[in-house]
């Protein structure tokens, strides 16, 4: 079985934690499973200290990883990822696959991944190839204002032709499937959903006033957003609801927990403001901490983002107990998770007075946060299930390399 994916741990955030424990868990039931991948470098966009060797093995929970050096830029603006999944792709191209059984190529990185298509059906004409849609590609870039021009007609194409390509279409919400069908094309009876899972470690006991005397935070309400500090998270948003609570006297602090393309401008952006505090990537043990520790969760999307994506972030949040706030597009996926979940408030996605209204209120009626955030940790046990989730993808594995399902 081999993974090709352009994030893997130890990488701690976005794609990463769902591959490496997909990988690892069909390892462990019994599937023969290798990895080729690139340097972890994510979200800081940069190779991680001990790693960068052109080529480097290594074993990880049962998986053999390979490692092949890629561009990784320092400012990944869009033209930069696009060369920096295309030099993945090339190394790809030559990499030796040994013989897999099947391919499953995580996307995105969308180019590399159509280029090891190429690949397949050239030299490995017989293996099955299924596509695990993390993230849909040319929906992110035109719901950021990226997608447009030839360029963009490029990408669509591309993922079109590389989705209908791959024998399944594993996506990770029904919403998902349903743009792949009527975007792309793709057979319905070639798409399966396998949702996403938290990658964090069973909640154990927190003191919670040891750990928010360790962050810093007093008895104000903690409204903590963790993860990507990118484009598409329009973290402007809650550096405006920062002031407007500083502004207003609200015993508010906005809590920004992560890396990535947008850490440093924010950071300087929003340096003068009290309530608002930016916190390093933390260890799996003390993310969980932070989280729990936090009175509010939130996930903030720029003004547009709507179909692109199911943060990651959310199958951590529900885990806690803490009720969620999302800033999103009112009829988006996002905004239907919460719904679904029953966990949370949405409020629109760029009005920050609202976003800071949801956390006064909750703050104000603590039954009903209690309520919210139990209502999460259920709807994460019971349909946010890792072991249902590698089982299921373990059964759409078996099902093709025996040739049980139609191509």
């Amino acid at each position: 079985m081999l993974f090709i994916g352009i994030n893997y741990p130890p990488e701690p955030t976005g794609i990463s934690p769902y591959t490496g424990a997909m990988a690892r868990g069909l390892a462990e039931r019994g599937y023969r499973t290798h990895v080729v991948t690139t340097h972890p470098h994510y979200p800081e966009w940069r190779v991680k200290p001990g790693y960068g060797q052109w080529s480097r093995r290594e074993h990880l929970g049962g998986v053999l990883v390979r490692r092949l050096r890629h561009y990784v830029p320092p400012r990944p603006t869009s033209m930069r990822r696009l060369l920096s999944e295309v030099s993945f792709g090339g190394r790809l191209a030559f990499a030796r696959w040994r013989r897999p059984q099947a391919v499953v190529a995580v996307s995105p990185a969308l180019f590399s991944s159509a280029l090891a298509a190429i690949r397949m059906r050239l030299l490995h004409r017989g293996t099955p190839l299924v596509v695990w849609v993390q993230d849909l590609y040319w929906l992110g870039l035109s719901e950021t204002g990226q997608g447009s021009g030839r360029a963009g007609r490029v990408i669509k194409r591309t993922e079109g032709w590389l989705l209908r390509r791959a024998d399944r279409v594993v996506v990770i919400h029904e919403r998902f499937a349903q743009r792949v069908i009527q975007d792309f094309g793709v057979d319905p009876t070639r798409v399966v959903v396998v949702r996403n899972w938290t990658h964090l470690p069973p909640a154990a006991d927190v003191d919670r006033e040891a750990a928010r005397a360790r962050l810093g935070w007093g008895d104000e309400t903690v409204v903590l957003h963790a993860g990507n500090m990118g484009i598409k998270q329009g973290l402007d948003n809650v550096l405006d609801a920062a002031q407007l609570a500083h502004d207003t006297g609200a015993k508010v602090r906005f809590v920004l927990l992560g890396n990535g393309a947008e850490h440093a401008r924010l950071l300087a952006e929003g340096a003068h403001i009290p309530t608002l505090q930016f916190i390093d990537p933390l260890p799996d043990a003390e993310f969980a901490d932070a989280l729990a520790a936090a009175d509010v969760l939130l996930v903030n999307e720029k003004v547009g983002v709507s179909e692109m994506a199911v943060p990651s972030k959310l199958t951590s949040y529900f885990s806690t107990g803490n009720p969620v706030v999302a800033a999103t597009d009112l009829r988006g996926i996002t905004a239907d998770e919460i719904r679904a979940a029953e966990a949370g408030i949405v409020v629109r996605a760029g009005d920050p007075a609202a976003l800071l209204d949801a956390a006064v209120a909750l703050a104000d009626d603590p039954g009903e946060s209690t309520r919210l955030g139990s209502n999460g940790r259920r709807y994460r046990e019971t349909v946010l299930d890792e072991t249902f989730a590698i089982d299921r993808f373990a059964t759409l594995l078996s099902r093709l390399i025996d040739g049980d399902g139609s191509k």
